[in-house]
């Protein structure tokens, strides 16, 4: 079962998956969630970047920003998955027990978290 994210810690990723077909759609997902609620939006990634299974672009805020973000996220995501985690300087513990989904939970490539 994918856990669904709670605001549980002072600063969040969300990182929005795509590919070729929903680049457009993620690019205005990510262009309005900075402009409605002044999160960074991170570059549009179309390759892959660190642990990330598919293509993607990050989002940056805290949890002030995270009660209003989320719920306009799960209903504009329009079928992508979003991961979203906290950020604690445990990038392993980040992208895992930190971590969780809107949509279908992707595998992350966590070889580069690890000793």
């Amino acid at each position: 079962m994918t856990t669904r994210p709670s605001n549980n810690y002072p600063q969040y990723h969300a990182h929005v998956y795509f590919d070729k077909q929903s680049l457009a759609l993620a690019t205005s997902i990510c262009e309005q969630a900075g402009e409605l609620f002044a999160v960074k939006v991170g570059r549009i990634h179309q390759r892959l970047v660190g642990p990330h299974p598919r293509w993607s672009c990050q989002l940056s805020f805290d949890s002030e920003q995270f009660d209003r973000l989320l719920p306009w996220l799960e209903a504009n995501r329009q079928g992508l998955s979003v991961l979203v985690h906290g950020v604690t300087g445990d990038d392993l513990a980040d992208h895992t027990t930190h971590a969780a989904w809107l949509g279908d939970e992707l595998p992350l490539d966590l070889a580069m978290f690890m000793p």
